[in-house]
């Protein structure tokens, strides 16, 4: 099922021109059959003819049908459904802070497949993949705001993870389908974080499901005031 959601949300426009296509032709059909059966003057040739018109109205409105399911699956389940369907690592339920807490950030989920990179910012890419907003190196607490850009040829999904500076253990923020150019990713709440030193990531995914180098920096969460 998460397979068909993928398809119907990557080639949804695909999917629309090829059903109106299907419908225009359905449709000459239905008319010349129905043209048909209205001139037809022995009962056999009307036998006939309404057949085909039958035939034609049947697969007109399963044409229909299917345009309306995409429709309401696109509009409507997909955008609700978690960030999760959309990502291609396997991703489990529970982060384990570096101080030995109860493993949770907030109800996020966590990617235990990842390995924290170096933060050199290698894969951080101006006007492609990168996080301008907090800079690395700073404090922050509470909920903040998140910014950069998210911009690769064939652009399918990105998302933000965070994990404890020294850990093996990424937990996935949120993730967007839009391309963002040098604007608002999301917002991270950090209030269920046991203060101390963290990593960010951004990663962005093509649509074909080949990830990009992650965007890397740390930061450091601060206690309440």
């Amino acid at each position: 099922m998460i397979e068909l959601y993928r398809f119907l949300a990557s080639y949804e426009a695909l999917i629309y021109i090829v059903l109106a296509i299907g419908g225009l032709f359905v449709a000459r059909w239905l008319w010349r059959s129905w043209s048909e059966w209205r001139q037809a003057a022995y009962s056999l040739e009307r036998e006939f003819s309404q057949r085909r018109l039958s035939q034609s109205g049947a697969l007109l409105a399963l044409i229909l049908l299917l345009f309306c399911g995409e429709f309401f699956l696109a509009s409507f389940v997909i955008p609700g459904l978690p960030a999760e369907v959309f990502l291609s690592t396997p991703t489990l339920d529970l982060l384990e802070p570096p101080s030995g807490q109860p493993p949770s950030v907030g109800g996020t989920a966590v990617d235990r497949t990842a390995t924290v990179p170096n933060t050199d910012s290698s894969g951080c890419e101006p006007g492609r993949v990168a996080l301008t907003a907090p800079e690395s190196g700073a404090e922050i607490s509470g909920v903040i705001e998140l910014t950069g850009t998210a911009d690769i040829p064939n652009f399918g999904f990105y998302k933000y993870e965070v994990a404890p500076r020294d850990s093996d253990t990424w937990a996935t923020i949120s993730a967007g389908r839009e391309v963002v150019r040098n604007g608002t990713l999301g917002r991270w709440d950090t209030t269920a974080l046991t203060p101390g030193d963290y990593l960010v990531r951004l990663v962005v995914t093509d649509n074909a499901g080949q990830a990009q180098p992650p965007c890397v920096i740390a930061l450091r969460v601060a206690g309440p005031e």
